[in-house]
């Protein structure tokens, strides 16, 4: 059974580096669509590569912390995984200069996809305040990454 999957991907001006932007569009499409099949339900959600000083601006404006970040993650959703049944996820947004500065193990592409991947378990509800959400967390994010690695099928919505 085939998941209809909302992925909306903006990419603004100024970035400043060469991003696989095609394949990255189909690594969020993968992961939203594993997110789908595991709830069993169409999903939407959107996602933002942006710069520094626009990360820094919504990070100070949203959760008051005067810097940037490397990834933001605004629900549409609230509570524990699966709680809810609303469609639309909400949006992750990215920035690809602080992605580019902790891209040493991984190269940007790989560090988009985690920081992606790490903003839409987000989305899904996860968190990492404790030890034990960490792990439940980083075990999901690991699940959405193998899903966007290995490809196939997604019907986009």
């Amino acid at each position: 059974m085939t998941v209809a999957v909302t992925v909306d991907v903006a990419f603004d001006r100024g970035l400043g580096e060469p991003i696989d932007r095609a394949g990255l569009r189909r690594a969020l499409r993968r992961m939203v669509a594993a997110a789908a099949h595991t709830e069993d339900a169409p999903l939407e959600a959107g996602f933002r590569f942006t710069t520094d000083p626009v990360i820094h601006q919504l990070n100070r404006d949203f959760r008051k912390k005067d810097q940037p970040t490397d990834v933001l993650a605004f629900a549409q959703r609230e509570g524990p995984p699966g709680a809810t049944a609303s469609a639309v996820l909400g949006d992750v947004i990215v920035s690809v200069e602080t992605a580019k500065r902790q891209s040493r193990r991984k190269g940007l592409d790989g560090e988009l996809r985690f920081l992606a991947a790490h903003g839409l378990c987000h989305l899904l509800g996860y968190d990492h305040q404790t030890d034990r959400q960490e792990r439940t967390m980083n075990a999901r994010m690991a699940a959405l990454l193998e899903e966007a690695a290995r490809g196939g099928k997604v019907r986009a919505a």
